[in-house]
């Protein structure tokens, strides 16, 4: 994290993160923070997300938090407003919260395809209409998607999981197109293997396979969540401000 909150390059601006309790939410969070932005945090459980916000305040940056399940559109609809009650304003969204899914697509019940489809594809969804509701009333704003290189390509014992990634980036460039003429920019983020709870996960689905991508990263290693909320950040401020509709592959040259 480069500079100062009264230099940073998201100085100013309001950014709304989803899935802020732990992994990529929480680092990129601290990454905006860090950059100037004030930041409302989403999370679906209180305790974990009030104490990564309770921790940014304790250093001194602006940060408050919302309960809610993005899956659900009252829950969304109450956090965006609640974000302009509390700040006035929304510049930029995160919208990071989802779920994984292991097993072959013939496995994996029905229930299980339904609980992940309705959290990282209509999830991400509800969250682009109520954040597009209020941007688009303003004239201006970014919002950031995450999908996964998942979304790129195919690889076997993810299906499902890989099916809402690449729903993601749909979904992202068609809100590009859509929102472009009111000022708006919608981009995605395609992480590759990063180091986080739900990487544990995964080892644990397919073994030997997170190892295996890593062995064929060209970086030979798994990322941060602070490189994937670097990179976020760029894409959330101004400097950005002619990127719009962009997959971003933050995976250590494994797409390349």
């Amino acid at each position: 994290m480069t500079g100062t909150p009264e230099h940073g390059m998201l100085h100013g601006k309001v950014v709304l993160v989803m899935g802020a309790s732990a992994g990529i939410g929480a680092d990129a969070a601290r990454v905006f923070a860090g950059h100037g932005a004030s930041v409302m945090l989403v999370a679906r459980t209180e305790g974990p997300l009030r104490a990564v916000a309770d921790a940014l305040g304790e250093e001194g940056f602006t940060a408050d938090h919302a309960v809610g399940d993005i899956s659900r559109g009252a829950d969304v609809a109450r956090i965006v407003d609640a974000t302009i009650e509390r700040f006035g304003r929304l510049d930029g969204a995160f919208n990071n919260a989802g779920l994984t899914q292991g097993g072959r697509l013939d496995e994996v019940s029905e229930d299980d395809f339904d609980r992940i489809l309705s959290v990282n594809v209509k999830g991400v969804w509800l969250c682009l209409r109520e954040e597009l509701r209020v941007m688009r009333a303003a004239g201006s704003g970014s919002i950031v998607n995450v999908s996964s290189i998942g979304g790129l390509r195919g690889s076997s014992g993810m299906g499902a999981y890989q099916a809402t990634k690449h729903a993601v980036i749909g979904l992202t460039r068609t809100a590009a197109h859509d929102n472009g003429p009111d000022g708006i920019r919608v981009n995605v983020i395609a992480p590759g293997p990063t180091e986080t709870p739900m990487l544990e996960q995964t080892r644990r689905a397919i073994p030997g396979g997170v190892e295996a991508r890593i062995a064929a990263t060209p970086l030979r290693k798994a990322g941060t969540g602070a490189e994937v909320g670097e990179a976020a950040a760029w894409l959330l401020s101004d400097l950005a401000s002619h990127i719009s509709g962009v997959v971003l592959p933050v995976d250590g040259g494994f797409s390349a």
